[in-house]
């Protein structure tokens, strides 16, 4: 499921959520839901590529991954998993719900 969302800084962010409603990545913010779209459209162009998703581990030792344009921009972030196997699982849904799913202004969309 995608959605999109205000944010607090009269902004917007989407949120890639799995099937059972649990939240894989939240973008960064973006001034317009034009920006958002044009965003989206530029991912799903290169979901393929191995430079659109990069593998962090943080101080605590957990992983996590962020979702990146193809000029190297950060786009959104997982939050933690506590495997690297769980987090490679993370990017196959992000990347199942975003081949599945199109913006929406406030509502989500089912995968």
């Amino acid at each position: 499921m995608l959605e999109v969302q205000e944010n607090g800084n009269n902004g917007y962010r989407f949120l890639v959520k799995s099937r059972e409603g649990h939240l894989l990545l939240e973008s960064v913010g973006f001034s317009t839901l034009s920006e958002v779209r044009a965003c989206l459209s530029e991912v799903r162009g290169h979901l393929g590529s191995p430079a659109c998703f990069e593998r962090r581990t943080n101080h605590r030792g957990q992983f996590q991954f962020a979702l990146k344009s193809l000029n190297g921009r950060v786009l959104g972030f997982s939050g933690p998993y506590r495997s690297e196997a769980g987090m490679e699982n993370g990017i196959k849904n992000t990347l199942a719900r975003l081949r599945e799913s199109g913006p929406s202004e406030g509502k989500p969309i089912q995968g």
